[in-house]
């Protein structure tokens, strides 16, 4: 399995190389400080299993806006490293 962009056109050529053992990986190593567990299982399964922003923050008791900006700043750490 492959991670496919939800980023637009301009780094899925460059993401669609990152498996999902990979992308697991960098999940856990970029990730840390306050609430660094959590955000994790909120990143894995919004990039990982593709939930949905809704049904996420249901799951982890969160606004639909908090889980986005969850999912965003991990997503400038993790991808922001990337060459």
């Amino acid at each position: 399995m492959q991670y496919v962009s939800r980023n637009g056109p301009g780094k899925s050529k460059e993401m669609n190389r990152i498996t999902r053992t990979d992308l697991e990986h960098m999940i856990e190593e970029y990730l840390i400080g306050r609430n660094a567990e959590r955000n994790r299982k909120i990143v894995k399964r919004r990039l990982i299993d593709g939930i949905g922003f809704e049904p996420l923050a249901e799951e982890f008791g969160m606004s639909v806006r908090q889980v986005k900006n969850i999912v965003y700043n991990a997503e400038m750490q993790i991808f922001g490293r990337m060459p």
